[in-house]
Parts: structure tokens; C-alpha cells; sequence
């Protein structure tokens, strides 16, 4: 007889409040996978994306299909041949796998241990939880795809979403100097987590806000807002710069500039990496709002908003 679990799943495309909350079959650990009891899970604009069936083409779903790639957790059983970890051991992941249908809305999950790494100690569960996707988001955009070296100047425009403020985070680690853009309300917001400047959007041009504080130009932008902030921007960049966005594929640039567009990737050595720095005191997880299993539909409309600070965070 199949183990039961409390979920929050869709069974088809479309609004975000056709999100059900109820009982699915609990999955089970398979080889070299992990069974984990999901203790929290971070909230992202892409998880709208997906249960509105905006990412099928690349990340197709299985229904009834469980959204959520974010997790923080125990673990509760070891598959066959999976023996990084011990049963109880406190973890967390990015845990998108190539199908959506097993996402961490929901009790329980089972993924390849190789996804997994223990959680930070020096922040809660639930702060952890909200780690994952923005994490290694911000860590490959900044460290795999680019390159921020040491007294460089980085440009964050969205520096007070979930990706931004890791991104702020993670370069102050290695020495960077960082300008971080954002609404009025989130100025001192970016400055507590470490920028040099910041700046309102909302103010006037972004550019000329820009060249005020960094009259040399910048060295990187790292793009993750939407609206006209890159287009404003760009004529910032330092020729032979470094641009990486993870809002738009192909925008409209210099030819002396580094372009990579980041679709971030599990990877458990870099969750360990900042796992190491969150435990040093490096990185702050702010959680601006947590919900239960019953709220997932209003979790994913007010993060599908673009406008919130900090990170939300799913307490199944």
C-alpha cells in the first residue's frame, strides 16, 4: 500500500488559483536518490512561470504536477547506492529535475543525492530553504559564467529581489564593489546586505545614475530585473565587460561586450561553497513572509508581482 502525503499540485495549465492542496502518493527514494521531509521551500517567480505552463516547451510537466524547485529538510531514507548521507541528516537543494511533477511544494520529495548538500547552521530551516535557486543563481552568474574579480565594480539591477540580494552577498565575499538598483523603499534595504550605492530606478535614467557614482563605468551588470534598467545601463559597461542576465536571451548590445544569458543548474559543491559562507556569517537570508501548503496559489501571485523583498518560503 503506497504512503500518503499533503501536496499542493495542478492538474493543468493556466490561472494560478486553479492550485490545489491536497493528497498525493508519497514518492520513494529511488537509486541514488534521497527521500527528504521538506521542512521549507523558497518561493521563485519562475514557479508562476511553470504552473502556467510558460517554460513546457523546454521543462515539460507530468500531472497532477507538484511546482517548487527550492527545499531545505531532513532526510528521511537512502535509495540504493546512495550513501552521502545519513537519515536525519539536515539538507537542502535546488531540486528541479528535467520533467516537472515531484517539486518541493509538498511534504516529501525524493532527488538524486548528488543534488543535495548540507544546509547552512547558522541560519534557520527556513532561511535555508530560501537559498537554492537564487543562490546558485547569483554564484553562476557571477563566479561560473563570469568572472568578478577583486575591486571590480558590479552593477545588480533587481538588487532587492531574491537573486539580487545574493548577488550583492556573494560579491562582497571576494572584494567586489557593488551598486545595487531597486525602488526607493529598498535602499537601505541593499545597503544592510553590503552595497556601496544604490540606486532608484524610479528616480530617473539608470545611466546617468549610473556615471554620478562610477564615473569610470562599471565592469559587470549583472541583469536580473525586468523593465528598460538594462537598455538605460548599458552604455555604463566598460568596453570588454562582462554582461549576464537571466531576464533576456539575446538583448541589444555593444559587440565589445561579454554576453551570457544563466538558466541556473543544480550544483551541490556550490551549494556547499555557500553553505560555508552563510555558516562564516557572509550571507543573510531575509524571509519576508512564509506559508502553509493551503496558500501556495497566493505565494506565487504576490511573488509572480515582481515587487516583493526578500525571499518567501513554503512551510510544508
Amino acid at each position: 500500500m503506497s504512503i500518503q502525503m499533503k501536496a499542493s499540485y495542478f492538474e493543468e495549465f493556466g490561472e494560478l488559483d486553479q492550485i490545489k492542496t491536497g493528497t498525493l502518493e508519497r514518492p520513494e527514494p529511488g537509486e541514488g536518490e534521497v527521500l527528504v521531509r521538506v521542512k521549507a521551500a523558497g518561493v521563485n517567480p519562475v514557479d508562476a512561470a511553470v504552473a502556467r505552463g510558460m517554460l513546457n516547451e523546454v521543462i515539460p510537466a507530468e500531472f497532477p504536477a507538484v511546482p517548487g524547485w527550492d527545499m531545505a529538510g531532513t532526510i528521511e531514507e537512502c535509495g540504493y547506492a546512495a550513501h552521502r548521507f545519513q537519515k536525519g541528516d539536515q539538507v537542502y537543494a535546488y531540486a528541479r529535475r528535467p520533467t516537472v511533477q515531484h517539486g518541493t511544494f509538498a511534504e516529501y520529495i525524493s532527488i538524486p543525492e548528488s543534488y543535495v548538500a548540507k544546509r547552512p547552521q547558522q541560519l534557520t530551516m527556513v532561511e535555508s530553504g530560501g537559498i537554492p535557486l537564487v543562490g546558485l543563481t547569483a554564484y553562476q552568474a557571477l563566479f561560473q559564467f563570469g568572472d568578478l574579480q577583486e575591486g571590480q565594480t558590479l552593477l545588480v539591477l533587481g538588487g532587492s529581489g531574491g537573486v539580487g540580494t545574493m548577488a550583492i552577498q556573494l560579491a562582497k565575499t571576494v572584494g567586489a564593489n557593488v551598486i545595487g538598483v531597486a525602488s526607493e523603499q529598498n535602499q537601505d534595504y541593499m545597503e544592510e546586505l553590503g552595497a556601496d550605492k544604490t540606486i532608484d530606478y524610479k528616480a530617473g535614467n539608470i545611466g546617468k545614475a549610473v556615471q554620478n557614482v562610477a564615473p569610470d563605468g562599471v565592469d559587470f551588470i549583472f541583469h536580473c530585473s525586468r523593465g528598460n534598467s538594462l537598455n538605460q545601463s548599458i552604455d555604463t559597461l566598460k568596453s570588454g565587460g562582462q554582461l549576464i542576465s537571466i531576464t533576456n536571451r539575446s538583448p541589444e548590445i555593444p559587440d565589445d561586450i561579454k554576453f551570457q544569458y544563466v538558466f541556473v543548474e543544480p550544483n551541490a559543491k556550490q551549494l556547499t561553497h555557500i553553505q560555508q559562507l552563510a555558516d562564516d556569517g557572509h550571507i543573510k537570508v531575509p524571509v519576508s513572509k512564509t506559508f502553509d501548503l493551503d496558500e501556495v496559489a497566493t505565494a506565487l501571485q504576490e511573488i509572480e508581482s515582481l515587487h516583493t523583498q526578500g525571499k518567501t518560503v513554503i512551510t510544508p
